[in-house]
């Protein structure tokens, strides 16, 4: 197969929502019908002893959350899925938002009770700025919720992007009998009682058919007059405009239940794109171009604990990438070779001889990478649109076992390569602080240093609001600031001079 097939055959696509709305319980079950797991594990399920494989940290495990942004591919109907399923909580946005960059579409969960929240909002507002092709799966039809029609209104209103449902549940809660797929014109029955478990649905391909009125019977009629409204209402759905993120196709279902998700992932590979342009500071790149381009995303430390090893994501635009061949780092303009690099399902990892444009592949890491790297045959081009944050909120971080300073300077210092947190140490005593955007990462790093690196920490207040980095011209006025400001000059874990403001 030559390049333009496997680059027409990816789809690289991130699964973003509210917490708790179900995505981490879609992508299970997009890997279940991938043949890529074969027990979906539920994430808050007493049921099943199981849990999610996307939720590969321990912490997840224990939490229900995800905290971290995992890489998962496997082959469908002849396409190659790259599903990368993101935290939902707005305290790892940043992960998030980085995560963005790296793909080429967006299924956006929204639950069916809880309608447009919050953090789906922010998610959202990045994917119109990048003009990102987005599907909404409308998830836990299963439950009780708003009435369809009153849920396609909230997200027109408040995700800013006309919508058009090509599927439709039939009732909903414990009333549900299924869901009809309106892009292929065919109707899902859903006859299982045990719903933990996947079942095929029965099919049914003409809505006139007597024995949809036998299965569903007052629903039928309910159904026809549904789908007719449906017609007159909303524009008819066009493959072009989707991929031009001027109208976003809806789903509905249940992940937890298998309601809609096979619909789902039938209508994406359809549908979504393949691997698009990509723009850095010199020019845009193709993927199409036979020269190879790439960028880190992000770096993750203790993928495997027992190794210690450290891997840097990257996302590749451009050529083909093989095992073992001179690349260069375009920041250190070194020459680098790596004999393992790696394909993921979450945190198992297998080495790849090939990849191609659109494909995540993982390269272990000694230091030499930082979030915003580029890979290239030779070329000095910049990827550009990674967003970086300012920390919001800061604590003191102290030494809990003397016996293990060595360890807990290890994974503080490895740990902020992450970049879900930043690391200063203040000029005038020298005493570390972490910074962060949200409350939780603070738990997530104290519970991964003792974890996985065997060092306690603990933290103690910091009244700052705001780090600012500095460049200074004039080095007379550089150095009366220092004097008046002394107690909240920094620098990062990069050297640069910081000032850590108390007001916001």
């Amino acid at each position: 197969m030559g390049l333009k097939e496997e680059i027409k055959r990816r789809r690289t696509f991130a699964i973003v929502s509210h917490p708790d709305a179900g995505k981490t319980t879609l992508t299970e079950k997009l890997l279940l019908f991938g043949g890529a797991i074969h027990i979906a594990g539920a994430v808050k399920s007493n049921k099943i002893k199981k849990t999610a494989t996307s939720d590969f940290m321990e912490i997840e495990r224990q939490r229900g959350i995800s905290v971290a942004t995992s890489v998962m591919g496997f082959e469908y109907n002849g396409v190659k899925v790259n599903i990368l399923d993101t935290p939902g909580h707005q305290d790892f946005a940043e992960d998030t938002f980085r995560t963005l960059t790296a793909v080429d579409s967006v299924i956006v969960v929204v639950d069916v009770a809880k309608g447009v929240e919050p953090q789906t909002k922010r998610l959202m507002e990045v994917c119109r700025m990048r003009k990102t092709p987005v599907i909404v799966f409308i998830n836990k039809v299963d439950r009780d919720g708003k009435d369809p029609f009153d849920i396609l209104d909230e997200i027109e209103e408040q995700l800013q992007i006309k919508v058009r449902p090509l599927s439709w549940p039939v009732g909903m809660g414990g009333r549900l009998k299924g869901v009809y797929n309106i892009f292929d014109q065919k109707f899902y029955y859903f006859a299982g009682e045990d719903k933990t478990t996947a079942e095929k649905p029965q099919e049914f391909k003409d809505l006139t058919d007597p024995l949809l009125d036998k299965t569903l019977g007052d629903r039928a009629q309910q159904l026809r007059n549904d789908l007719e409204l449906v017609e007159g209402v909303y524009p008819s759905f066009n493959v072009q405009e989707y991929l031009n993120a001027e109208i976003a196709p809806v789903f509905f279902g249940s992940a937890l239940y298998n309601f809609g998700v096979k619909e789902l992932l039938e209508s994406f590979i359809k549908i979504a794109p393949s691997p698009r342009p990509s723009m850095t500071v010199e020019r845009e790149v193709q993927p199409y171009e036979e020269n190879l381009t790439g960028f880190v995303f992000k770096i993750h430390a203790n993928m495997d604990p027992k190794h210690r090893d450290r891997i840097a994501f990257v996302k590749l635009c451009s050529g083909v990438f093989r095992r073992n061949t001179n690349y260069t780092h375009v920041r250190l303009n070194r020459k680098m070779k790596f004999a393992t690099p790696t394909a993921f399902m979450a945190d198992k990892k297998s080495i790849v001889e090939e990849a191609y444009p659109g494909d995540i592949i993982g390269i272990h890491d000694t230091g030499n990478f930082k979030i915003g790297d580029t890979l290239t045959e030779g070329e000095l081009i910049n990827f550009k649109g990674l967003p970086s944050f300012s920390p919001e909120m800061f604590r003191y971080i102290e030494n809990a076992d003397p016996m293990k300073a060595k360890q807990l300077a290890k994974g503080i210092d490895q740990l902020m390569d992450e970049g879900v947190a930043q690391l200063f140490t203040l000029d005038m005593n020298g005493r570390k602080v972490i910074g962060c955007v949200g409350q939780l990462q603070f738990e997530v790093i104290e519970y991964r240093l003792l974890h996985e690196y065997g060092a306690q920490c603990r933290y103690e207040p910091f009244s700052m609001h705001k780090a600012c980095w500095i460049k200074a011209n004039d080095a007379a006025q550089w150095e009366d600031f220092k004097k008046r400001k002394y107690r909240s000059i920094a620098k990062d874990k990069h050297g640069r001079w910081v000032y850590l403001s108390e007001t916001p």
